[in-house]
């Protein structure tokens, strides 16, 4: 291999690594791990939320996840009434269920009085109760498929210790899409 080459190849790796390093200092929702599952399955407990909303035409992640992405995308980069920028935040979570939704979490700094009001009528800012999850985490790219191999792992896992669910699964996805090391997906859902 050419040393030109190599070197290139050595910057791509680390402007990579630099990339994952700055959306781990990404601010996520605290939570506090209530139990724990298996290795990659815990329950978490969340508190209250205020998230910027948008609903989608349906629950594919494959076909949806870059529509609702940029309708709220928009928003926290500066469409929206007071043309305010907002910090991004993660994970961005999809709902998955017959009213398919994506929404991401605001900074904790602010609460829904504060928000500045969408220029989009696709975009709503609502409040969320605190909120019961069971997660199990993935690594690599999500895609449709992987999303329901790991809903039906998790599904199993509730049944199996009769652990009742409520309401529809979430897929929330914690890197930006050019991170390629250290990605970090879930699939969750709330119990009773």
């Amino acid at each position: 291999m050419k040393p030109c080459l190599k070197w290139t190849l050595l910057l791509v790796v680390v402007l990579f690594g630099l990339s994952s390093f700055y959306m781990r200092k990404i601010e996520k929702p605290a939570y506090t791990v209530e139990k724990e599952l298996s290795r990659n399955m815990e329950i978490r407990l969340y508190q209250n939320m205020v998230v910027a909303k948008t609903k989608l035409p349906g629950a594919s992640f494959d076909d949806y996840g870059s529509q609702g992405f940029r309708n709220i995308a928009s928003y926290i980069f500066g469409n929206n009434a007071n043309n305010q920028k907002i910090a991004m935040t993660s994970p961005v979570i999809m709902e998955q269920g017959e009213e398919a939704c994506m929404y991401f979490v605001m900074p904790k700094e602010y609460d829904k009085k504060e928000l500045p009001k969408p220029n989009s009528s696709r975009v709503e800012i609502t409040e969320m109760n605190p909120k019961k999850l069971a997660v199990v985490r993935f690594g690599g790219w999500a895609n449709d498929d992987k999303i329901a191999k790991h809903r039906e792992s998790l599904k199993q896992t509730l049944q199996q210790q009769g652990i009742k669910t409520v309401g529809p699964y979430l897929y929330m996805g914690y890197n930006a899409p050019w991170d390629v090391l250290f990605r970090r997906n879930e699939v969750a859902v709330e119990v009773e």
